[in-house]
């Protein structure tokens, strides 16, 4: 049974996350709803073409991360519905396609909703947390700085402070709301994931929707599959298979040296025992490429630890992941879809350092990769991690990216999976 310290702290965290969501709320969904409409104006002027993408692409990434908060927070999930973007596509084919999908237009109407309705249901309980400080100071002697006790120098909700005896009566009302904020904080950060919900989720389309982006990414499992099996006979052909080829070759002229050129046959020997090594390691590479040895024997923290090892960059990670084991396609998503993103962190974001954390709560597997490096990574644009987001999808798993110019760059997946 949860104790009163215990429901403290949970209403305390509610309070501080709502005012974050407040700001984040008005601020970030102001600004988008500005350059969104910037931007479009833009569109005929060709200007618009360029700009539209990079625009929407932030869009979605303050959604995505709304998406993630309330399935972490308050256990709203909000299913996303986008429609793929051909990876290289050119500016004018993705400006279209991105406005062409309805996903696009509920984003766009939620960041008006989001700056006031969804500010408001994000600030009320920081309200209920934190406004009751000030009532407390008033009863305290804070009154005597706003009146000398012959008017009313201040309002504290509805009561008019003039006084000792009126700052009593606000210290009263803010004993008040504190309690109320034990059985309204929590309620009232969840409505605003749900009214989130109402405007970010798929509607009375919901079903035609889904199968369309669940044959959108059957489609993309199936074209990775097929990618993969190239890549892995391409490899086999030009690596392994030739070397092997090669020493099968040595070890005839070996024999026919044998006893005319004893010298001769020991230094081809010696060259096929050395491509028998690197035969060995390619196919090592290439195991390891298909689904690492580690992975199926230890599990997928020990995975992305060992992963971790192999980065130039010192990479930190920690894991709470229980005892139990998601499946094996599930394992492999996630740890190709970390080695991933830890791959770009160390090609493009300059950093030094690298920290992975990975957990698993409320029927999904959540990892978190943060990088201290320059910032600017989007989704899109034919980025690495629109390969990542595909992955994801095949597993109706989700992806965040938060990556401010200058830093620090906090890439966020989400994978639901049950643990066995």
């Amino acid at each position: 049974m949860e104790t009163n310290r215990e429901r403290a702290r949970v209403v305390l965290v509610a309070g501080v996350r709502g005012l974050g969501l407040a700001v984040v709320s008005l601020g970030g969904s102001l600004a988008l709803f500005v350059l969104s409409v910037v931007s479009l104006v833009l569109v005929p002027f060709g200007v618009g073409l360029v700009t539209t993408p990079w625009v929407l692409a932030g869009v979605r990434a303050q959604a995505d991360r709304r998406r993630l908060l309330g399935a972490e927070w308050c256990g709203v999930r909000i299913p996303p519905a986008y429609r793929a973007v051909p990876p290289g596509a050119r500016p004018w084919t993705r400006t279209f396609r991105l406005l062409g999908d309805p996903a696009t237009w509920r984003d766009l109407l939620w960041l008006p909703v989001d700056m006031v309705a969804g500010f408001v249901t994000a600030l009320l309980p920081a309200v209920l947390v934190f406004y009751p400080l000030e009532g407390f100071a008033l009863a305290f002697g804070l009154w005597r700085v706003f009146t000398d006790g012959t008017y009313v120098g201040w309002w504290y909700g509805f009561v008019p402070v003039s006084g000792q005896g009126s700052a009593l009566l606000a210290g009263l009302l803010g004993v008040g709301i504190l309690v109320a904020s034990f059985f309204l904080a929590v309620p009232l950060l969840r409505v605003h994931f749900l009214l989130t919900r109402a405007l970010l989720a798929p509607g009375q389309g919901q079903l035609a929707e889904r199968v369309r982006v669940l044959t959108e990414t059957r489609r993309d499992a199936v074209d990775g599959s097929a990618a993969e099996l190239r890549r892995i006979e391409r490899d086999l052909h030009d690596g392994a298979q030739a070397r092997l080829v090669a020493m099968g070759m040595d070890l005839g002229t070996i024999e026919a040296l044998l006893e005319k050129n004893p010298a001769k046959a020991r230094e081809l020997l010696a060259r096929a025992r050395q491509s028998s090594v690197e035969a060995l390691d390619e196919l090592r590479d290439l195991v390891r490429g298909i689904h690492p040895p580690v992975l199926a024997e230890r599990g997928l923290a020990d995975a992305v630890r060992a992963l971790a090892l192999r980065m130039p960059v010192p990479t930190e990670v920690s894991a709470e992941l229980g005892d139990g084991r998601a499946d094996a396609p599930v394992e492999s998503a996630a740890y190709f879809a970390v080695s991933e993103v830890l791959t770009n962190a160390v090609k493009h974001s300059g950093a030094d350092r690298i920290w992975v954390d990975m957990r698993y709560a409320e029927g999904a597997l959540k990892v978190s990769v943060t990088d201290n490096g320059r910032g600017g990574a989007v989704v899109g644009a034919g980025s690495g991690l629109s390969g990542v987001e595909r992955r994801l999808g095949t597993f109706d798993g989700v992806l965040a990216v938060s990556s401010p110019a200058g830093g620090p760059t906090m890439v966020t997946m989400e994978i639901p999976c049950v643990l066995s």
